[in-house]
């Protein structure tokens, strides 16, 4: 019989390492609107506008993405692809299904 476990995923370094992280995607309110201009600042981007998601992790924001115009805003300096990707995936979700989004949301203005 051959031996299963020297092809099994089980040993693939990447599938067994822990990674402890937290990731939240939530609505932004108005207590996040510094971290989401600081986003931007970090992005070298204008400020998004109108509700925003926001990516969050282990607390930190890390991304955040406009709800009415799509725009993206990351942390340069943190791995943030794949937390750009599931935003985007829960944004489209969301405009789905508007009715489903909670209050208060952020609401930013250009200044």
């Amino acid at each position: 019989m051959p031996d299963v476990r020297a092809g099994s995923y089980a040993h693939d370094e990447r599938m067994t390492t822990s990674n402890d992280h937290t990731l939240a995607l939530r609505v932004a309110d108005d207590h996040d609107a510094p971290a989401v201009r600081r986003l931007a600042a970090l992005d070298d981007a204008p400020p998004l506008c109108g509700d925003v998601l926001l990516a969050l992790v282990d607390g930190e924001a890390v991304a955040a993405t406009s709800l009415s115009d799509g725009r993206v805003v990351a942390n340069p300096f943190v791995r943030t692809a794949d937390t750009v990707r599931l935003l985007s995936l829960r944004a489209s979700q969301l405009s789905e299904h508007p009715a489903r989004r909670r209050a208060p949301r952020l609401r930013l203005r250009v200044a």
